[in-house]
């Protein structure tokens, strides 16, 4: 996610013996023998992901060959970004004078325990660089955290990007690492890695256009630049009367306006849309999920289908032909592309798989008992059941009709909660569906909604909610003030008391 950061049986041999990973979804075992997953391969590839809700549009994704010509990127290693006043003095000079660090080298990794280590480095490794501009201007100016508004930690440090040293005597505002959006800053200013992310990325990006315009000295040419990005990133051009082509006719303050309207908690990844965004997911206990994405576009059986869907959101995805459309427009010479090795993509998700949640301070206590039984009489089990809060499965969106092959194929609800269906039927992850999400870790999420229409639980269960005339707590959309927030009627009609507990058991899971 300047320009927009462009979002969007395993085995380790070691000299000392062998170590084997026989890694599903979660499990990581010891065995005898060593094997790293090979990510693409197009028999798998072509089975990895749902169709989309208009079939002929389903991705077909660049093959193998292709992908295996596209150079690795080093990992270089990384430093803080300290916000203005807390940045030690001549930091950034200290960093000119340092030697670029390749920090990933797979034949050092020996234990599980380095693989995911090394995955946190991979993680936190940005993929797209400025070592100029207003992006590296902005991130030392007080003005830009104040405007976005902007968290930071407890020891001054802004954590969706770093600095990184690729050349001695540059020093580079890296982005658009994993981190860049599954960084969450709580409020006393500590840090959940992997969590719904709350760095207004959006928001920052409009804000970034809007100074770009005005500096530049060929506004025709910054348009054409922006409308070009937005084409690449959103356009789903088989849709009845795309949404996502409006920027075509928008101005530059109107396409600011679009991205500054979307809030923390909240991305319009690539493939998605800037008017229907999604909520950020958390990345905590993905490895029990059995579909990624907000729409349950991507199968996740085992770990290399991790690392499939890792490969295709750092930027394999936009090199995919949709019909005759393709993002990037003409495919590029490989070489002129990057991706991860197979090793780094292992060891990533490893890491993810490793993520656990922080220490809850909601402790099950005698409201939240009560909100237990609300919970289990109110039958929200048959959804969201217990141990992972989720059953795993897909629910049709209103408006879809589900093929009869996908019942055989995939984990169907048979039924529709009837919440806003653009995302799932107007944009390049639309299934169609929704996966069921996880109700774990609540009370360290939000915004709520596969939308991030409110900011908190007791909004959720506000009947107010469905109305017109209500003001959303967290996304409204480009120009819109007030709009009901439909769908998902259950526990609408508990009394206070009732309503009052049962978010209380929620923020305990």
């Amino acid at each position: 996610m300047g320009k927009k950061r462009t979002h969007i049986a395993l085995v380790v041999m070691c000299f000392a013996g062998i170590v084997v990973f026989n890694v599903t979804r979660g499990a990581a075992q010891k065995g005898s023998k060593l094997e790293i997953p090979r990510t693409w391969v197009d028999s798998e590839m072509a089975d990895l992901e749902l169709p989309l809700a208009t079939p002929d549009a389903s991705p077909k994704h660049i093959d193998a060959e292709y992908y295996y010509r596209m150079p690795v990127r080093p990992i270089y290693k990384s430093y803080p970004i300290y916000v203005p006043g807390k940045e030690p003095p001549g930091y950034l000079e200290r960093l000119r004078n340092l030697q670029p660090q390749v920090t990933f080298d797979a034949s050092k990794l020996q234990t599980e325990q380095d693989w995911i280590e090394a995955g946190e480095g991979v993680f936190d490794a940005p993929i797209e660089f400025e070592a100029s501009g207003t992006l590296f201007n902005e991130v030392r100016d007080p003005g830009w955290y104040q405007s976005n508004p902007i968290q930071i930690t407890k020891d001054g440090i802004f954590p969706n990007m770093r600095y990184v040293v690729r050349e001695k005597g540059k020093v580079e505002i890296g982005l658009l690492s994993c981190a860049h959006c599954h960084t969450r800053v709580m409020p006393d200013g500590s840090v959940i890695k992997g969590a719904q992310g709350n760095f207004p990325d959006d928001r920052s990006f409009g804000y970034e256009t809007r100074v770009e315009a005005r500096e530049a000295k060929d506004k025709a040419k910054v348009l054409t630049g922006l409308r070009n990005f937005m084409r690449r990133s959103y356009a789903a051009p088989w849709v009845t009367d795309d949404p996502n082509s409006k920027p075509e006719k928008m101005s530059i303050d109107e396409i600011a306006s679009v991205m500054e309207s979307i809030v923390p908690g909240v991305c319009a990844r690539q493939g998605s849309s800037a008017f229907y965004p999604a909520r950020i997911p958390d990345l905590i206990g993905v490895k029990e999920r059995h579909y990624l994405d907000a729409s349950g576009l991507v199968r996740h059986r085992s770990v290399v289908d991790l690392m499939r869907y890792a490969a295709l959101n750092q930027g394999a995805d936009l090199l995919s032909s949709y019909g005759s459309f393709r993002p990037k427009g003409n495919l590029p010479d490989a070489a002129t592309q990057s991706r991860y090795s197979d090793e780094q993509l292992f060891a990533l998700a490893l890491y993810v798989y490793s993520l656990k949640p922080p220490p809850n301070p909601n402790k099950l206590d005698a409201v939240a008992g009560e909100g237990k039984k609300v919970f289990d009489r109110e039958g929200c089990a048959g959804c969201h059941t217990p141990p992972l809060y989720t059953n795993n499965k897909l629910t049709p969106a209103t408006g879809f009709s589900v093929p009869q092959e996908h019942r055989k194929k995939y984990d169907i609800l048979g039924m529709s909660v009837d919440t806003d269906s653009d995302l799932t039927l107007k944009s390049r992850r639309g299934t169609g569906y929704y996966k069921v999400p996880s109700l774990k870790g609540l009370w360290y999420r939000g915004p709520f909604g596969h939308g991030g229409w409110v900011a908190r639980l007791e909004d959720w269960f506000d009947a107010k909610r469905l109305r017109d005339d209500y003001v959303p707590t967290g996304f409204k959309g480009y120009g819109i003030e007030t709009r009901a927030v439909k769908g998902h009627e259950f526990g609408l009609e508990l009394s206070d008391a009732d309503r009052k507990a049962l978010i209380a058991f929620l923020k305990t899971l």
